[in-house]
């Protein structure tokens, strides 16, 4: 159901700060809206996201049905050992949805 894109550098040196950008395309139906038939649709957003850099967690932010279908997030976080940076995103339904890739830090 969802699909992920993110920027995540493939090389930084070490103690660097870099960025890491990504997009979810998901819904995020508020719970709020009826349907073509008058009745409320169901609520169904993504109320998780979490960044690990080597397991660490490093991001971590609680989302609400005010955040916007297709959700992006941005954040900074410093080069410190080559290894796997991994993005999680846990929707109601306990559905979770990650990408991950593998930095090198030299």
């Amino acid at each position: 159901m969802a699909d992920i894109k993110a920027k995540i550098p493939a090389s930084a040196a070490k103690g660097e700060v870099f960025e890491i950008k990504t997009v979810i395309k998901h819904p995020m139906e508020s719970g709020q809206r009826k349907g073509e038939d008058g009745k409320l649709l169901p609520k169904k957003i993504i109320n998780k996201f979490v960044c690990t850099y080597n397991g660490a967690e490093v991001v971590s932010a609680d989302w609400y049905t005010g955040v916007a279908t297709d959700p992006i997030m941005s954040f900074f976080v410093k080069a410190n050992e080559s290894g796997k940076i991994t993005l999680a995103f846990t929707d109601d339904d306990g559905s979770v949805y990650s990408h991950s890739a593998e930095i090198k830090v030299s």
